[in-house]
C-alpha cells in the first residue's frame, strides 16, 4: 500500500473590522519601533532575527512598557524581512536611499497577540490598554477555514477601513491524476480544455472594469480636487475590486470542480501582469 503524499496549503483570509474598533496608538508606536529597528540593522548590516532580538528586544521593552512584549518580537521579524528585500532590490539598482523606511499602517500579530473564533465571528486583539474583542465583518466564504490551523496575522489600516488578514494552513492529500485540464484566461471568459471537450465560462471582467473606469472618469471631470473626490474614487475602486474578486472566486471554484470531476491536474498559462493585458477600450 502506497504512502499518502501530503502537502501544506496556506491561504490568507481578510476580515473587515468595525470602524469603531479602538486600537489606540498601536499603529503609530509599531511604525516607530519598526523604523527604529530598520535604522539600526541598516547601520550594522544585520539580517539575523536572533541577533536583532538579542540586541534590541529588552531595550525596546523598557522604552515601551505598556506595549505587549510580542509586538516587539514581531517587529523584529518584520524588520529583518524588509531589510533583506531592500538589500536584494539595492543590488539590482531598484531601491533608493541607504535604508528602508516603513510608511504603511501595518501591524504583524502572532498567536500571543490575537485569537479568532470563526463560529462566533469575532476576534480578540491585544492593545496597549488590554485585549479588545471585535466582531468580524465578512462573507460566507471565510467559513471554509473553520477546520484549518491559524497562523500569523496582520492588522492593516486602509482608506476604506481596518482589516485583519489571517494566514490559515491545512495539510491536503495529493491526488494521482490521469489527465490535465488546460485553462485559458481571456478578457471576458475563461476556457477549459478537457480530455475530449472544451468548456467556457463568461466572466464579464472587461465589462466590469470598463464600467468603473467610466464612473471614475466622470467623477474626476466633475470634482477636480478635495476630500469628496478622494472618497468617491476610493469607494468605487473598492466596489470594482470586490466585484472582480467575486468573479475570481466563482471561476476558481468552477475550475476546481471540473478538475476533480475529471481527476485532472490544472495547467495555467503565465498569468503575470494579467491585469495590464485587459484593454478597457
Amino acid at each position: 500500500m502506497s504512502k499518502k503524499q501530503l502537502e501544506t496549503v496556506r491561504l490568507t483570509a481578510s476580515f473587515k473590522l468595525p470602524p469603531q474598533t479602538r486600537l489606540g496608538s498601536l499603529f503609530t508606536i509599531y511604525k516607530q519601533i519598526l523604523n527604529e529597528l530598520l535604522g539600526y540593522i541598516s547601520f550594522r548590516n544585520i539580517s539575523s532575527f536572533k541577533r536583532l532580538k538579542k540586541e534590541k528586544y529588552y531595550e525596546l521593552r523598557h522604552k515601551y512598557p505598556d506595549l505587549p512584549s510580542h509586538y516587539v518580537y514581531t517587529a523584529c521579524q518584520m524588520a529583518c524581512s524588509i531589510y533583506k528585500s531592500f538589500r536584494k532590490l539595492k543590488r539590482k539598482g531598484k531601491a533608493k536611499g541607504d535604508k528602508p523606511v516603513f510608511k504603511r499602517d501595518v501591524v504583524m500579530l502572532d498567536d500571543h497577540l490575537f485569537s479568532i473564533n470563526l463560529e462566533k465571528r469575532d476576534a480578540s486583539i491585544a492593545t496597549l490598554n488590554g485585549r479588545v474583542k471585535v466582531k468580524l465583518l465578512h462573507g460566507k466564504y471565510h467559513e471554509r477555514f473553520k477546520d484549518w490551523r491559524i497562523g500569523q496575522a496582520w492588522l492593516i489600516k486602509k482608506c476604506n477601513g481596518l482589516f485583519l488578514n489571517v494566514v490559515f494552513s491545512k495539510e491536503v492529500e495529493l491526488r494521482n491524476v490521469i489527465d490535465v485540464v488546460g485553462v485559458d484566461v481571456n478578457e471576458n471568459n475563461v476556457t477549459l480544455a478537457l480530455l475530449d471537450d472544451f468548456d467556457k465560462k463568461i466572466t464579464k471582467e472587461k465589462t466590469i472594469r470598463t464600467a468603473y473606469f467610466l464612473k471614475r472618469r466622470k467623477i474626476q471631470s466633475k470634482i477636480k480636487t478635495g476630500k469628496t473626490r478622494r472618497k468617491l474614487l476610493a469607494k468605487y475602486g473598492e466596489r470594482e475590486k470586490n466585484r472582480v474578486l467575486d468573479v475570481y472566486h466563482k471561476v476558481a471554484n468552477w475550475i476546481v470542480k471540473k478538475a476533480l470531476k475529471n481527476n485532472s491536474a490544472i495547467a495555467l498559462e503565465n498569468l503575470k501582469n494579467i491585469r495590464r493585458k485587459i484593454k478597457i477600450f
